[in-house]
Parts: C-alpha cells; sequence; structure tokens
C-alpha cells in the first residue's frame, strides 16, 4: 500500500494495483454525472475547456475572494493569453457559452460601470464541488488518506482547493500535453466522456497482454450518449484504430470493441497525472 504521509505522484499511481479498477470506477462515476448534468458536466469534457474552466475558477476565487468570487471577461482573457490556453476568440465564446446556459451570471461592477463581474452559480459550484470529492475518494482508496474527511470538514472547501489546484492544472506540461491517442480524443467534444465511457466498459484482458476487450459494441449507443453524430464518432475511431489503439473483435460493427493496452495505459497515465496535481493542491490548500 502506498504510504498516505507521501505525496501521491503520477509513478506512484501508476505502479499501484488500484490503479485501473479506481479508474474504472471514477468513470462510471463520471458517467453517472454526465447522464444527469449532460451540458453542466461538458464544461470539463474537453482538454482546452477543462483548462478554460480551471483557469476561470481560480480566478474568480482568487479575484473576488471564496464567499463572492468573481471575475471580469478581461483579466479571464488576460489569463488564457498567459497561459496560452486558447485563441482570444476561443475563450470569449467560451465566456458567452457559459453565460447563456446560466453557469455564471453577470453583475454590475460597482466600481467601473463599463464592466461586468462575472461570477459562477450555485447549482455550478455544486456540480464542481461533486466533481471535487469523487477526485478526492479515488485519492484516498489509493492510499487510506483522509482527505475527502479534511474537504468535507471545511468552509468553502472547494474554493480553497480550487485556488491551489487551478494553478497546478495551468503549469502542468503533461497535463496540458496528453500523449496521442489520449490527444486524438480529449480535444473532441466530449472526447473525456468517451473515454470514460471506455474505460468503465473495460472486460478481460487478451493472453498475451497486448488488448483489453470492452462490452461496446454499437457505435450509435455511444454517439447519442456523447451528443455527436456517429459519422463524425466513427471517423475517430477509425483514426484510433490506423494506431492501432482500438478495433473490433470481429465484423466491423458488428463486434465488440477492443481497445490496447498502451491505450489503456494513456488514459491511466493521464488520471494518475490529474490525481497528482490535485494531491499537491490538497497539500497546499490544507486538506491532507
Amino acid at each position: 500500500m502506498i504510504n498516505q504521509n507521501l505525496l501521491l505522484t503520477r509513478d506512484s499511481i501508476i505502479s499501484s494495483p488500484l490503479a485501473l479498477p479506481l479508474m474504472q470506477r471514477q468513470s462510471s462515476v463520471s458517467l453517472q454525472a454526465f447522464h444527469t448534468h449532460p451540458r453542466l458536466s461538458s464544461i470539463f469534457a474537453t482538454q482546452q475547456r477543462f483548462l478554460l474552466a480551471h483557469a476561470a475558477l481560480a480566478l474568480m476565487f482568487r479575484q473576488g475572494g471564496p464567499e463572492t468570487p468573481w471575475m471580469t471577461s478581461a483579466r479571464f482573457l488576460r489569463e488564457v493569453a498567459i497561459h496560452e490556453i486558447a485563441s482570444r476568440n476561443t475563450a470569449d465564446s467560451f465566456i458567452k457559452e457559459m453565460l447563456h446556459y446560466g453557469y455564471v451570471v453577470a453583475t454590475r461592477d460597482p466600481n467601473d460601470r463599463r464592466a461586468k463581474r462575472l461570477s459562477v452559480t450555485p447549482e455550478t459550484l455544486r456540480v464542481l464541488d461533486a466533481w471535487a470529492k469523487v477526485q478526492l475518494a479515488t485519492l484516498d482508496r489509493l492510499d487510506h488518506g483522509h482527505r475527502l474527511r479534511h474537504y468535507m470538514s471545511k468552509d468553502h472547501a472547494f474554493e480553497r482547493l480550487e485556488l491551489e489546484l487551478g494553478q497546478g492544472v495551468l503549469t502542468n506540461a503533461q497535463l496540458r500535453r496528453p500523449q496521442r491517442t489520449f490527444s486524438l480524443f480529449t480535444w473532441l467534444n466530449n472526447g473525456g466522456v468517451i473515454m470514460d465511457w471506455l474505460i468503465s466498459n473495460l472486460q478481460e484482458r487478451y493472453a498475451d497482454g497486448t488488448r483489453y476487450t470492452t462490452s461496446i459494441r454499437s457505435l450509435g449507443e455511444l454517439a447519442g450518449w456523447v451528443k455527436l453524430s456517429r459519422t463524425h464518432l466513427g471517423r475517430k475511431l477509425r483514426e484510433a484504430e490506423t494506431l492501432g489503439s482500438m478495433g473490433w473483435s470481429g465484423e466491423r460493427g458488428a463486434s465488440y470493441i477492443w481497445v490496447s493496452a498502451e491505450f489503456v495505459r494513456e488514459m491511466i497515465d493521464a488520471q494518475a497525472t490529474k490525481l497528482s496535481v490535485i494531491d499537491a493542491a490538497c497539500q497546499r490548500s490544507g486538506m491532507r
């Protein structure tokens, strides 16, 4: 068992025999959240949106404080430019989408009538709080730690954690530049959901250790889940097939999909990197 007094690193998480089953458990919980709040859960469903959301949240808590978090569009756009997350137009579109769906609200800035303050809504914070609890529960299961207990005992726990986590996410090179097949999906709309679907449906490993079977045989079902056209999803899966990362166990479209052990390793690697960043944020925020 991993020593709970030591920070969990990417390598220590990957080497744990619990890594894959815990990732599968976490992916199943994430899919349930997506099913319950599909649009809101999709805030984190691509790599770029994940980075944009953490940049916005950390800025809100830094600029407005944990009790009344807020930011201005101008400050957010500068933050995005500093960290080279996205183009100005993409960042601006992200803000407009958050406003359109009510995840963020705009109010007049009492200090500058020309500016508006953007604040995250209570419903959005509840969903983000649930996301954080899932991550902390996974970390605790890896080393029998007590992060979730510490988190639950503190006022404004998510805000305190996010202040540290946002900076960690934006400055971690491995987290920002995922590997080949993982990268293929993570920039796709709801690509994170696709990978959660794949990893949660892994079955037996082939005798030669090179592949895992899955319980997935319907592209239509998967496309419907992630709100993508079957054609677009099929194109991405064919790209993954070309890389040797996925395939069909028999006739294409009439048999079960398999996933390569290398692709599974990439998915575990990405999750381990994220969890190690969260664990470091836990320590800095006094939740370890």
